[in-house]
C-alpha cells in the first residue's frame, strides 16, 4: 500500500464545501472530484459515505489507502488526493487594509500572510487614506473570542512572536492610527498621524516646523479628560503628545 504525496496542502484541514480530486493509480473509475458535505463526508467510489472533516489530504491518503485495501477493493492501492477548492477555512481581514474581507486558508498561513493577501495596510498615499491610515497595531481575534494585540512594526521587521498562524475563523483587526492636530504659528497646518511617543516638538515638525512668527514657548494643546471635557493645557517641547490633541501654536511676544 502506498501513498502517493503531493506536499503542498498536507498541513490543510478539509471542512465543508471544501472540493477535492482523487486519484488512484492504475482505476481511473476511482480517479474522481469530491466535494466535502455539510456533515464532513465525501461520498467515494465502493466505499461509499467516508468522514473526512478535519482531516488534512495527507491523512485522507491513508483513509482511502487503508480502506480500499482492507475491503479487497484495490491492491496496493496508491492514493493521492489534492484540494481543488478552498472553502471552509477562512480569515476576515478588516480595518485600514486596501481590500478588505474573507480570505481562504490553503496552507498554515500566520497574519503576516493575509495582510499580504488583503493588499497590505492603508497608508496616506492609498487609495481609501480619506478615512484615515493604518496604525502601528494590528488585533487578531480568535473563533473563540479571545484577543491578541500585535506589533506591525516588529512583524515587518521579522519578529515571529508577532506574526502568530491563523486559523478558519480568526479575524484580523487593523485600526486606524491615532492623529492629531496643529494649527496657529506652523508651516502645515491640519491632522497627522501620531507616531510612537512623539513630542510636542516632532508634532511641529511633522506640521512643518514654526512660522517667523510662532513660538516654541506659547503653546497650548486642547485636550479631553477622562470625563470627556476639553481643557487647555500648556505643554513644552518634550511633552508627550496624545491622542486627539489639539495643538494651537501662538506667536510669540515681540
Amino acid at each position: 500500500m502506498a501513498v502517493r504525496s503531493h506536499g503542498e496542502g498536507n498541513d490543510y484541514k478539509l471542512g465543508s464545501d471544501d472540493s477535492i480530486a482523487t486519484t488512484v493509480f492504475d482505476h481511473p473509475e476511482l480517479s474522481v472530484a469530491l466535494r466535502v458535505s455539510k456533515s464532513g463526508n465525501i461520498t467515494f467510489p465502493l466505499l461509499g459515505v467516508v468522514s473526512v472533516s478535519g482531516l488534512s489530504t495527507r491523512e485522507v491518503e491513508e483513509l482511502l489507502v487503508r480502506k480500499l485495501s482492507e475491503g479487497g477493493f484495490v491492491r496496493q492501492p496508491q492514493v493521492s488526493v489534492t484540494v481543488t477548492d478552498y472553502q471552509s477555512q477562512k480569515v476576515a481581514v478588516m480595518g485600514l487594509v486596501t481590500r478588505p474581507g474573507q480570505y481562504a486558508l490553503t496552507t498554515s498561513n500566520k497574519v503576516l500572510d493575509l495582510l499580504a493577501q488583503a493588499g497590505g495596510l492603508v497608508n496616506g498615499a492609498t487609495a481609501g487614506a480619506a478615512n484615515g491610515v493604518a496604525g502601528d497595531d494590528a488585533i487578531l481575534v480568535h473563533r473563540d473570542g479571545t484577543k491578541v494585540k500585535l506589533d506591525l512594526n516588529a512583524m515587518f521587521e521579522g519578529d515571529p512572536t508577532q506574526n502568530p498562524p491563523v486559523s478558519g475563523g480568526d479575524t484580523v483587526f487593523v485600526p486606524r492610527a491615532p492623529v492629531f492636530y496643529i494649527y496657529g504659528q506652523v508651516q502645515r497646518s491640519g491632522s497627522y498621524k501620531l507616531e510612537r511617543d512623539m513630542t510636542v516638538d516632532q508634532a511641529i515638525s511633522a506640521g512643518g516646523g514654526l512660522t517667523l512668527k510662532g513660538s516654541e514657548h506659547r503653546i497650548i494643546v486642547k485636550r479631553r479628560d477622562a470625563k470627556g471635557k476639553t481643557r487647555d493645557i500648556s505643554v513644552r517641547g518634550r511633552d508627550l503628545v496624545q491622542p486627539d490633541d489639539v495643538i494651537n501654536v501662538r506667536e510669540g511676544w515681540f
